[in-house]
């Protein structure tokens, strides 16, 4: 895979389409050639783990997720299976998704976001979590047509970019061959209210500073803004 030619503050071209399927909410999210399958389900019955309160009802909902990279989405085909990586990325979606949402206003709902990688060019993980918010918010709003929630448990948005330094200078979107040369590199989870919800960074090759830090992730919420655009005009197209 190559590296598109692009400034090294722009995003890759990302769009957010909806995909037909049985679950509740459906889109694929692309990202340059990274592109995620993100669906949304609502369980039939509320999982019986869920607190109750002294009335026997359920006091909170749940949101979590499932990871998966599927066997064509890179050169060497990925054998089917659950694996340390693929657990610590759902891990990783599911608590950025639980940011977005007060449970308390979805009581005995639990909903399950499935990321499945149709095609990995790095950024997998980022690409999930706004892909996934966009079908999470999707199905929260059915589950309210329905009558199965009645307030609305959303409180903000909530998207993941990657950032690195790449030969000594702060890069935007990493694609693969952007990612495998990187000196540092980044996942950043943030709000659109510009909170962090998780920041997961290294350096791969030596050591960065407080200064590149402040840089990435300065670029890391300009680069969050507009895929929060992106995600709102994916959700208006859902409901339209």
């Amino acid at each position: 895979m190559k590296t598109t030619k692009r400034k090294p503050g722009q995003l890759r071209v990302t769009t957010i389409e909806p995909f037909p399927s049985m679950a509740t909410a459906s889109v694929v999210i692309s990202a340059g050639e990274t592109r995620v399958l993100c669906t949304a389900s609502i369980a039939s019955d509320p999982p019986k783990w869920l607190p109750r309160g002294d009335d026997g009802q359920y006091t909170k909902g749940w949101v979590t997720a499932e990871y998966n990279m599927l066997p064509g989405s890179t050169p060497d085909r990925k054998r089917r299976g659950a694996d340390g990586r693929s657990t610590e990325i759902q891990r990783l979606i599911a608590r950025a998704l639980r940011a977005a949402v007060d449970l308390e206003k979805m009581p005995g709902v639990l909903i399950t976001c499935d990321c499945d990688v149709l095609s990995a060019d790095g950024g997998t993980r980022t690409a999930s979590i706004t892909g996934a918010y966009v079908a999470l918010a999707q199905a929260i709003a059915a589950a309210r047509a329905d009558g199965l929630i009645k307030g609305n448990p959303i409180e903000r948005q909530v998207a993941a970019v990657s950032v690195g330094i790449i030969d000594g200078k702060a890069h935007l979107d990493l694609d693969y061959p952007l990612d495998s040369r990187a000196e540092v590199d980044m996942n950043v989870a943030m709000t659109n209210k510009g909170e962090y919800v998780e920041i997961q960074g290294t350096a791969e090759r030596g050591v960065f500073t407080r200064e590149q830090q402040d840089e990435l992730l300065n670029l890391a919420g300009r680069g969050v803004r507009e895929l929060v655009k992106i995600q709102r005009e994916a959700i208006k197209k859902g409901q339209g």
